[in-house]
C-alpha cells in the first residue's frame, strides 16, 4: 500500500511536527488529506470531536467606558455599543456577558488584589510572599497540553514590574494573569521575536535564515500528495508565516543588542530599565504581531490555550495615535471620557484583529474560530471607581459549536453565587473536555452559558 506520508519520511508524523529541516520545525494547520485528529494512534484528542479545541484571553487593564461599552439584542440581531463596533462582523460569532465577578477581587484594595486572581478566582495574600492560586488557563494546558508540542502560550505587550502597591499587594499580581500554582505566574514572553522563534524551535545561528527556505524540499514533495484544497490552505498558511517572519527579523537584531547590554551589565534582566530598543517602539505594531504569533500557533496547533496580557494593571503606555493625552492608567481615572472610550475600542479592535485571522483560516466544515473560545476581559468594569464588582467580559467562537452564540448574557441581578467568574470558566473548561467538581470559588457551572 503506498504511504500517505511526504516522500523520505520514514514513519508517520503528526501535525504538529510535519515539516521540517536545518533547526527548525514547522508544524502544519489542518488538513483533509491527512488523517483526521484522533486517527492518529499517538495523538489523544477530545472525545466526540475531529477538530482540536483552542482557548485564549486577552486582557486589558484598569477597566472600560461603561457608556459605550454595551451590547442589547433586537429582532435584527445584536446591536453594539460604540466601542465595540470593531466586533460587529462577529455578532453571531460572540457573545457579550456582563455581571460577573471574582469575591475575591472586591474590598481587598485597588489593582494588584483585583487582577492576580482574575482567572483564578482565588484570595490573594498580601506580603512578600505570593500566593492566590493556579489559572483556568494553565489548568487546561496541564490536562492538553501532553496533546501538542507547547502546553500554552503565554504572551505580553508590556514588562511586569516588580516591588509592591500601597495596598501591600506584590505588583506581580497586576503584571500576570497567567499561574502555574499558588505562588508562581507563569514567565510572560514580551519579545515577538522570541516568542516566533519558541513557536517554530528556531534555535542558534539558524534563526537568521529564512524558515520557508529551510523548509522548501519537504513543502514541495508535500504539495504533490495533498488535495487541491490543502494546496490552496498550505500556500495560505506559508505566506502568513513570511508575513509574519519579515516584520519580526528586524526585532531580532534589536533583541541581539538588548541581550549583548545585558551580559554587560551584572544586574538581573527584571532589574533593568526598559532597553531602549528592545520591544517595538510602536504598541500598534508590537500587539498586532503577538496577535499574529498566536493566531499561528492555533492553525499549527502548536499550542491549544494562549493568553495575551495587552496592558498590565497601572499600565504606563501612551496612546498618542488614538489622539490620548494620558498615559494608561491616569486615562482610566476619566473612564466616562471620549479619550478612554476611544482607548477601550482601541483594545477591542486587538481582539477583533485575532478573531479576523482565526475565521479566514478554514478547518474541517469551519474555521479555526469556530473551534475557539477566545475571551476578552478586564480586572474592573470601573477605573475612575476601582469597580470590580462586575467585569466586562466578551468571547467569540463557539468550540465546535458547543458553546451556543450570538447572545447578551446579563447576570447583575442574579445572587451572589449565581454570577462567579469561575463558574463561567468550569463551563468553559467543561467543553473543552475538562471537567473538575470545583474551580477556585465556584462549584457549580453558570446557567445559562
Amino acid at each position: 500500500m503506498k504511504s500517505s506520508y511526504p516522500r523520505g519520511l520514514r514513519t508517520p508524523l503528526s501535525r504538529r511536527r510535519f515539516l521540517s529541516g536545518t533547526g527548525v520545525v514547522l508544524s502544519l494547520p489542518w488538513m483533509e488529506s491527512i488523517p483526521v485528529f484522533g486517527q492518529e494512534s499517538n495523538l489523544p484528542t477530545e472525545e466526540g470531536s475531529s477538530y482540536p479545541k483552542r482557548f485564549a484571553a486577552l486582557f486589558m487593564a484598569n477597566g472600560v467606558n461603561k457608556h459605550h461599552f454595551w451590547a442589547k439584542q433586537s429582532e435584527e440581531g445584536m446591536i453594539l455599543g460604540k466601542s465595540l463596533e470593531p466586533l460587529a462582523p462577529y455578532r453571531r460569532k460572540m457573545n457579550v456577558i456582563s455581571g460577573l465577578f471574582n469575591k475575591n477581587a472586591t474590598g481587598v484594595g485597588i489593582h494588584p488584589g483585583q487582577t492576580g486572581n482574575l482567572l483564578s478566582g482565588a484570595a490573594l495574600q498580601k506580603g512578600a510572599t505570593l500566593k492566590g492560586g493556579i489559572s483556568m488557563d494553565q489548568v487546561l494546558a496541564n490536562h492538553l497540553g501532553k496533546q501538542t508540542m507547547q502546553p500554552s502560550l503565554v504572551l505580553g505587550c508590556e514588562q511586569p514590574v516588580t516591588g509592591y502597591h500601597e495596598t501591600n499587594f506584590s505588583m506581580a499580581y497586576g503584571s500576570h494573569i497567567s499561574w502555574q500554582n499558588e505562588s508562581s505566574p507563569v514567565p510572560m514572553e514580551v519579545y515577538p521575536s522570541l516568542a516566533f522563534d519558541s513557536l517554530f524551535e528556531n534555535k542558534g545561528n539558524m534563526r537568521h535564515l529564512s524558515i520557508l527556505d529551510r523548509i522548501k524540499e519537504q513543502a514541495h514533495d508535500l504539495t504533490r500528495q495533498i488535495s487541491g484544497a490543502d494546496k490552496a490552505k498550505l500556500d495560505e498558511y506559508l505566506t502568513s508565516v513570511r508575513e509574519v517572519e519579515k516584520r519580526i527579523e528586524s526585532l531580532r537584531d534589536i533583541k541581539d543588542k538588548a541581550n549583548f547590554t545585558l551580559q554587560k551589565r551584572p544586574e538581573a534582566l527584571f532589574t533593568m530599565e526598559r532597553p531602549e530598543n528592545g520591544l517595538p517602539e510602536d504598541i500598534r505594531e508590537h500587539m498586532r504581531l503577538m496577535c499574529d504569533i498566536l493566531a499561528l500557533a492555533f492553525q499549527t496547533d502548536k499550542t491549544r490555550v494562549a493568553t495575551l496580557l495587552l496592558c498590565r494593571d497601572i499600565s504606563g503606555l501612551f496612546y498618542p495615535f488614538l489622539d490620548a493625552r494620558n498615559a494608561h492608567h491616569s486615562a482610566s481615572h476619566h473612564d466616562e471620557s471620549d479619550e478612554f472610550e476611544r482607548i477601550t475600542r482601541y483594545y477591542i479592535g486587538q481582539m477583533a484583529h485575532l478573531a479576523k485571522r482565526l475565521d479566514a483560516m478554514p478547518e474541517g466544515d469551519g474555521t479555526v474560530l469556530d473551534h475557539s473560545c477566545l475571551i476578552w476581559i478586564s480586572n474592573m468594569w470601573s477605573g475612575s471607581k476601582h469597580d470590580s464588582t462586575k467585569v466586562p467580559l466578551i468571547t467569540l467562537g463557539g468550540l465546535d459549536g458547543s458553546l451556543e452564540t450570538g447572545r447578551v448574557l446579563d447576570y447583575l441581578n442574579r445572587s451572589d453565587e449565581e454570577r462567579k467568574l469561575c463558574s463561567f470558566y468550569l463551563s468553559i473548561m467543561d467543553r473543552m473536555g475538562v471537567s473538575l467538581e470545583t474551580f477556585g470559588d465556584s462549584d457549580i457551572r453558570l446557567k445559562g452559558v
